[in-house]
């Protein structure tokens, strides 16, 4: 054995995403020695896309049982996390250590520099000011036990880690190529958890015709109904954007995990309002005093007084009017049936994108197997689960990311005590 296997370490924390540098930070700032095991050559590489770029840091609803009914069922459980650290303390975390933030729709709270490497230097910095110990490249493979306790960690191209204390902090599924591939579930099952499907919860669609003229448009608000054998499922509503392959954006990942549900089942179509808070009476009045004003202009280069230029062409495609067509040459018919393109665009999904493009992933370590008020599991009470490792479905607009610093925090505290009454 070299020096640093002979070492037992207070808390040793697997997996350097940003639950697992919360925790770190955490149990060491209380004066833990913590060693920080992260597969990857660096931190927080999903941290760093998270949000396109942006990282929706968290959601600025400083009411925490409204926050907790966004989380479905896993609500329930997270009330003492929650009177623990909740988001108003995110905000004050990262306004405190000199990355103010901004709050946008729906409470959605980024960066002002609209960044995710600014959150990336505020918790390095932090392990870095409380002392932790970062082993890159370090793969566990297994954890070890002894007496109904975690004793080690195993690397898999190395030697055991041993500590009093074990962080799991490893991630769902999502994006693999940043290091979610799912060791973390392996391992627990093998230590005896129950392990709910994983499956992608926040994922764009897949669409059989996708408007690729119209790739990279994002709408602000829009309305989304999801349909299978036109009857009306779901519906949602908020921000939308216009992919290659299909559709993405806050209104659309918020109901996949439903629509990926549906799909088992049959064809789904997904109907989009592109002017919600216009009704029929509006729009085709809006469309005719157009039609009159530049009554010699072509429809296509007028109509993007109404939507966004570049959803013209594929608008017009569904609509089934020639682009070309001269505004006084426009029928009652052909204005119907631009009408109900712009009100009800119906789009068939074809599937969902997979774990590669997930945002998030549903399943994951049982609830019932952790006592919250420490984030411990009930099998071995040295062993700490955090962040997207639980079994906790959340919507998009920053509740992932606020599960991850609540229950870092959490678990870093009780993991640093813990590891001190141990001794």
């Amino acid at each position: 054995m070299n020096a640093q296997s002979e070492q037992v370490w207070d808390v040793c924390v697997i997996g350097g995403g940003p639950a697992g540098m919360m925790a770190a930070a955490r149990a060491a700032e209380l004066g833990a020695s913590v060693v920080l095991l992260e597969r990857n050559n660096s931190l927080g590489k999903k941290l760093l896309i998270t949000g396109g770029g942006r990282c929706n840091v968290t959601n600025a609803e400083f009411d925490t049982k409204k926050l907790l009914s966004k989380f479905k069922d896993g609500g329930k459980f997270l009330a003492s996390p929650f009177s623990q650290w909740n988001s108003k303390d995110t905000i004050e975390f990262f306004n405190g250590r000199g990355m103010p933030t901004k709050v946008q729709a729906e409470n959605r709270a980024f960066p002002v520099s609209d960044t995710a490497q600014s959150v990336w230097d505020v918790l390095v910095e932090y392990l870095k000011e409380s002392g932790v110990t970062v082993m890159s490249n370090s793969r566990v493979e297994s954890l070890n036990t002894e007496n109904g306790r975690i004793v080690s960690a195993q690397l898999k191209y190395g030697d055991a880690v041993r500590a009093h204390a074990f962080i799991l902090a490893t991630g769902g599924l999502s994006h693999p190529e940043t290091g979610s591939t799912g060791d973390g579930f392996r391992m627990l099952k093998a230590l005896g958890h129950r392990v709910n499907d994983t499956e992608a919860a926040l994922v764009p669609l897949a669409l059989k015709v996708p408007l690729v003229d119209a790739a990279g448009v994002a709408l602000r608000d829009v309305k989304i109904t999801v349909y299978q054998n036109n009857v009306k499922q779901e519906t949602g509503s908020g921000k939308m954007l216009f992919t290659h392959v299909g559709l993405s954006g806050p209104a659309i990942l918020n109901l996949s995990r439903e629509i990926g549900e549906l799909l088992k089942y049959g064809d789904v179509d997904v109907e989009v309002d592109l002017l919600p808070d216009q009704g029929f009476d509006v729009v085709d009045a809006k469309l005719q005093e157009i039609f009159r004003t530049d009554i010699n202009k072509k429809i296509r280069n007028v109509l993007g007084t109404m939507v966004q230029p570049s959803l013209v062409t594929s608008i017009l495609q569904f609509a089934q009017i020639d682009p070309d067509t001269k505004c006084n040459s426009v029928t009652r018919e052909m204005r119907v049936r631009l009408m109900k393109t712009l009100k009800h665009l119906r789009l068939p999904v074809t599937g969902l994108l997979g774990m590669d493009k997930a945002v998030t992933t549903s399943g994951g370590v049982a609830l019932t197997e952790l006592d919250f008020k420490t984030m411990s599991s009930i099998l071995f009470p040295n062993l700490f689960l955090v962040g997207d490792i639980l079994d906790i479905d959340r919507p998009s607009g920053g509740y992932s990311l606020q599960i991850c610093w609540t229950s870092g925090f959490v678990a870093g505290t009780s993991a640093a005590q813990y590891a001190t009454s141990a001794q």
